[in-house]
């Protein structure tokens, strides 16, 4: 069993996108500087995230069971399981039947239910693959929507602001009761700043906020929940990560607007990852 005094492990359920800094090429140094082995799972191969004007992609999903499926036979273990994007209603029953032979009684199971932004699912999100999304979030320990995917996830209309707190904390609670012990909903602007909602059974719900700064750019969403992954198995409280994860975030983007990083590159996490090794 993986726990006690070793080097932490996290299988890592995600795409692998080249360039744009996303998913696992965010999830991997990420995890690694915070001293947590990656052990990824591709759910597709891109050359470049798809907010670009073109892409070539790879479709790992017949493969994936045969990936896992080796695991099984060398009887691996892992202290978490972290999943990301998900490409198709198949992938979300494969992340399943992951958890459920990989799961121990130590195994932290944290899921970032990407299905979309800005109000709107993405694409490749179908109504039923929402719906299916939905039961991959009861086998989670720690959930991590932003505010769109709060919103589908719980049958909500969308909008850019106004939200009182008694509104996100009844929709976090929502989605604590499809299954999971505590949801983070990532992101809500209030005014100038930026607030994330905790609710868990540590006590009342927290809003955890910080000032607003710079442009949205795509992976900051990954870097956030890699940060809750590695703190959560090494046994740092949900509220300590919550804080170290948006603290990281916010600077990320200001060094990505002080060198000039265009939007579609992302945030660029390496110029200080000193701040998480420190």
């Amino acid at each position: 069993m993986a726990s006690g005094k070793q080097q932490k492990k996290i299988a890592v359920i995600n795409d692998l996108s080249g360039y744009g800094r996303c998913s696992l090429t965010v999830a991997i140094p990420i995890l690694s500087a915070l001293k947590v082995q990656c052990c990824p799972v591709p759910t597709s191969i891109l050359s470049n995230h798809t907010g670009f004007p073109s892409y070539f992609f790879d479709d790992y999903t017949d493969k994936m069971p045969l990936y896992i499926e080796q695991w099984k036979k060398l009887k691996l273990a892992f202290d978490g399981i972290y999943s990301g994007f998900l490409g198709s209603e198949e992938q979300i029953t494969i992340v399943i039947d992951m958890i459920k032979e990989f799961r121990t009684p130590v195994t932290k199971v944290i899921i970032d239910p990407i299905m979309g932004d800005h109000g709107k699912a993405y694409q490749t999100y179908t109504p039923k693959m929402c719906s299916r999304m939905k039961e991959l979030v009861g086998f989670g320990d720690i959930v991590t929507p932003n505010l769109t995917e709060a919103c589908i996830l719980t049958g909500r209309e969308y909008r850019t602001g106004g939200w009182k707190r008694s509104e996100l904390l009844k929709m976090a609670e929502e989605i604590r009761n499809m299954g999971p012990e505590a949801v983070v909903i990532t992101g809500v602007k209030e005014g100038s700043y930026v607030t994330n909602v905790v609710a868990d059974k540590s006590g009342p719900a927290g809003f955890l906020r910080s000032l607003h700064v710079g442009c949205e750019r795509p992976g900051t969403g990954d870097v956030f929940a890699s940060i809750i992954a590695a703190q959560t198995v090494k046994g740092v409280p949900l509220r300590e990560a919550v804080k170290k994860a948006g603290y990281f975030v916010k600077n990320c983007i200001k060094k990505s607007d002080e060198l000039n990083i265009p939007v579609n590159n992302g945030v660029c996490f390496e110029e200080i990852l000193h701040l998480l090794i420190h």
